[in-house]
């Protein structure tokens, strides 16, 4: 191996399962069994939640290869302290080998209650750990009954055909005693920041979320301990447009869910000596206007510093001149904690050129194509007002474009206040960019003036992937980019003009790739049960998610292609996290929209064949029956009506094939010869000729046909149309168009044409599961067991990729030189493997310098054709041997 791929492998794998001496020196003493990483419906010590049954899930410890669980023990208690000897729920030892998605199964939980939990195992070698350290989950509020507080919406002259000054509202309390611990539950109409005692409360933007507004409305909880003082204390939460009354879609449409601002919050103190104090939102409370003068998603924002109202979230503040507010009755029922993670400040870009342009524009250059804002750091005369544009690219004369933002404005204007040094960013709004145009800056900007502050929802990073190719690892950098700018609390198609809806078909497109980049497990969750929420009556899924397009009205959307989100997705995140839960729970949807289908007799096979699975795992015996048998009587339609018997689709087109086959849609006698005419099809053109649909199936199904190398020629192409075309233009995300920039630096049509769009990077999902080999098996899905198939191809001579599961760190490396392969591959405890050596004889592989057969942890080996297949257990593994 370079050392360059080792020193990959060694932080991706080794380091990450912490056992470098054991694997390096197989007679090093074994590390003991222990038990880490404890969460709660995906979450580590979440704070606010409503799933009344929650799932515990954990990852095992021990160098020993071959680990596996057979028994653990869960207690919970309402105290640390009550864990061992007075626990609320004690599991007893159970005989299992499961360590994900465990059911919570003690006394019904309660409202605002923290439960702390411990778990503890058994291994098949008969050892158990020490019982983990404790982590807990606390709960929301259960019952609408538990709010307490009014919805109340500033009294305020607004014009709501427009974008109006921020509403701040506030309210004065005292705290009597000493505060054993207290609780902000918060939510609003359009977006909110709240602040207590002059302090911020928490890090998460967007608050409270993107959803089916109408059905679901999330709020958020605080702990707000930290920020109390003992007598005087003051809250002051602003508002803003959003996604609630902002500007949404095309045209001049505003107000898709209403045209009042409101607010709902409740802190709760609980007392040292037992009792309890609510502060509620209520009449008392009172509403002002202050330095946000307008703010929008799509247009920007204006902020006036000299309309800072300075103290006013600090008790003693006078607002005698505030404006009450207004108790509105809107419902308390549609209330939900998050399923998802936040949207947070992830990261800060500084500047790498500051430019003129041939036209005379201060410009920026980020140096990559991002999402959020910028930090302005700036000082100036009173008055001053400084202009920040933001646009993805520069044209081909070199000045600022903003054409293809259509009427979106991401423009942000900022007054000064004067007096020294100001220091700025946003609210209620995010732009997408890479270049940012400066105007009336006080004097001449530096780059250390601004700062990007890349924005998105707080998803863990999951995935590494590596190829001695740069223009592949910049590829798998846009890709990467292009799910931060588009992961924004929902899957947006683009993060820039005026559009950034939850296409469905985007997003089932990319998700098998977003789910080895991110853990997007929760996001998803969120998501679909936005989905189940916005469907129609009839089973018709809408065309983007939330639906703000076909709102209100009885039908819309019902595309395939793009419905088939409803199915996909679902069964998606169960493949990747072994999540039954998620199939339970948009299980109704996914037959509404199944349903609709038939009842409209549509040719859409694809999601018959993929509900019928999901109704098998859930044991739905009949259901899956049924719909197997639809599936064979509409696939003998299909073959029918578009296959001839010579193996030709009647439309003839890559996408079709490449669909028709990973499908299953084709006979079995046909199948070769459908295979062959999309092989020819690929090397007649010599590129790609799909779209967003057909794209995530071409390579996956190249390959698995036989015709690998016809794969790495697409991926590898570097002219118009392909994957590396934009890489060779400059690009740093995906773009929408595969010519987006022309190769005479002109652009596509700007109506249509985001640089930052996702769909086209579904190929993520292909260069982890081919060419770095890391495979889920549907059967056991969650990687409890693993396939490692690396299929080496395209020039390439060595490629390491790793990905953090629910049971660890799996991991895939593999270097060819001078004819020689070594495979390292990495096996969290508890999980197991079948890895595959291609061009590899039995007799003549080695394992960490040892003879196949004599290796620790390996359960069977055996010669399939050209290929050696060996059944592994946990462990790190070095494999070698010479090509054939």
């Amino acid at each position: 191996m370079t050392s360059k791929a080792l020193s990959i492998q060694a932080r991706h794998c080794l380091a990450s399962l912490g056992v470098w001496a054991s694997l390096t020196h197989p007679a090093a003493a074994q590390t003991p069994l222990q038990v880490t990483e404890l969460r709660t419906e995906y979450q580590v010590n979440p704070v606010g939640i409503d799933v009344r049954a929650p799932r515990l899930s954990w990852k095992i410890e021990s160098s020993r290869r071959g680990t596996v669980q057979t028994a653990y023990q869960i207690r919970v208690a309402p105290q640390p302290s009550a864990l061992e000897r007075r626990p609320l729920w004690d599991s007893g030892r159970v005989a299992s080998d499961a360590s994900i998605h465990l059911v919570y199964g003690g006394p019904a939980l309660e409202s605002g209650q923290r439960y702390y939990w411990q778990v503890r195992v058994w291994d098949d070698a008969g050892r158990s750990s020490p019982w983990s350290a404790s982590a807990y989950w606390e709960m929301g509020l259960l019952r609408p009954s538990d709010w307490t507080a009014d919805w109340v919406t500033p009294d305020l002259k607004e014009d709501t055909a427009a974008s109006n000054p921020s509403p701040m509202l506030r309210a004065d309390f005292r705290v009597d005693g000493a505060v054993a611990s207290a609780r902000a539950y918060v939510t609003s109409l359009g977006l909110y920041e709240m602040e207590l005692n002059g302090r911020r409360i928490g890090d998460q933007l967007f608050r409270p979320g993107w959803t089916a507004y109408d059905k679901r409305l999330q709020y958020q909880i605080y702990d707000v301990t930290a920020l109390l003082v003992p007598g005087a204390n003051a809250v002051g939460v602003t508002l803003g447009d959003g996604w609630y009354r902002g500007r949404l879609a095309w045209g001049n449409k505003r107000n898709s869910y209403g045209t009042q601002l409101a607010l709902l919050a409740q802190i709760v103190l609980r007392y040292a000596d037992g009792h309890q104090q609510v502060i509620n939102t209520g009449k008392g409370w009172k509403a002002a206007t202050g330095p946000i003068r307008w703010s929008d998603i799509y247009d920007g924002e204006s902020y006036d510093a000299r309309r800072e109202r300075d103290g006013w979230s600090r008790p003693g503040y006078h607002d005698s001149d505030w404006a009450p507010v207004r108790v509105l009755d809107h419902s308390k029922q549609i209330l939900v904690a998050p399923a998802g993670p936040p949207v947070r400040r992830i990261q800060e870009l500084k500047p790498v050129k500051l430019l003129i342009t041939p036209s005379g524009d201060t410009v920026f250059d980020i140096g990559q194509n991002m999402v959020g804002w910028v930090r302005l750091k700036v000082r100036g005369p009173r008055g001053t007002t400084v202009r920040l544009r933001h646009a993805e690219v520069l044209d081909r004369k070199g000045d600022f474009y903003t054409d293809n933002l259509r009427s979106a404005r991401q423009t942000v204007e900022y007054t000064l206040k004067g007096g020294g040094e100001e220091v700025y960013e946003p609210h209620f709004t995010f732009q997408g960019f890479r270049y940012v145009a400066v105007q009336g800056y006080p004097g001449t900007p530096t780059l250390d003036d601004i700062t990007g502050i890349v924005i998105h929802s707080d998803m863990t990073p999951s995935g590494t992937f590596e190829t001695s190719n740069p223009l592949l690892n910049q590829l798998q950098h846009n890709i990467v980019w292009g799910q931060k700018s588009n992961f924004l609390d929902v899957p947006t198609d683009c993060p820039q003009r005026d559009e950034r809806l939850g296409w469905t078909g985007d997003a089932q497109a990319f998700a098998p790739t977003a789910a080895f980049n991110f853990d997007v497990a929760g996001f998803f969750t969120k998501w679909l049960a936005d989905l189940a929420a916005d469907q129609k009556a009839s089973g018709s899924v809408p065309h983007v998610i939330p639906d703000v397009l076909s709102r209100g009205q009885a039908e819309g959307g019902g595309s395939t292609g793009w419905a088939d989100a409803s199915v996909i997705i679902p069964w998606t995140v169960y493949l990747a996290y072994g999540d039954t839960r998620i199939l339970e729970s948009q299980y109704e949807s996914m037959r509404a929209w199944v349903e609709y289908m038939r009842r409209l007799a549509g040719d859409d096979l694809i999601l018959d064949s993929g509900f019928a699975r999901t109704a098998q795992v859930l044991g739905k015996a009949e259901h899956a029956r049924q719909y197997r048998a639809l599936f064979e009587r509409i696939k003998a339609a299909f073959d029918r009506e578009y296959l001839t018997a010579g193996g030709r689709l009647s439309s003839n087109t890559q996408t079709a094939y490449a669909l028709a086959l990973a499908f299953d849609l084709v006979p079995e006698q046909s199948r070769r010869e459908a295979a062959r005419r999309l092989a020819e099809d690929v090397r007649r053109f010599k590129h790609l000729t799909t779209g967003f649909l057909g794209t995530p199936y071409l390579n996956p199904v190249l390959s698995s046909s036989g015709n690998l190398d016809d794969a790495y020629a697409l991926l590898l192409r570097d002219q118009y149309p392909s994957w590396l075309y934009p890489i060779k233009q400059g690009a740093t995300t995906i773009w929408e168009r595969w010519d987006g920039e022309k190769p005479d630096s002109s652009f596509q049509d700007p109506e249509m044409n985001s640089f930052n769009h996702y769909a086209y990077g579904a190929v993520g999902a292909w260069l982890y599961n081919t060419v770095a080999g890391i495979e889920i098996d549907p059967e056991r899905p969650g990687y409890k067991h693993v396939f490692i198939r690396p299929q080496p191809g395209g020039g390439l001579t060595h490629v390491s990729a790793s990905l953090t599961t629910m049971y660890g760190t799996v991991a895939s490396a593999w270097e060819i030189r001078d004819g020689q392969v070594t495979l390292e591959v990495t096996i969290p405890p508890n999980a197991s493997a079948t890895v595959s050596l291609p061009g590899a004889i039995l007799e003549r592989v080695t394992e960490s310098g040892t003879p196949l057969g004599n290796a620790a942890g390996i359960n069977s080996t055996r010669q399939v054709g050209d290929t050696v297949v060996v059944e592994v257990g946990s462990g790190h593994y070095r494999f070698v041997y010479v090509r054939r």
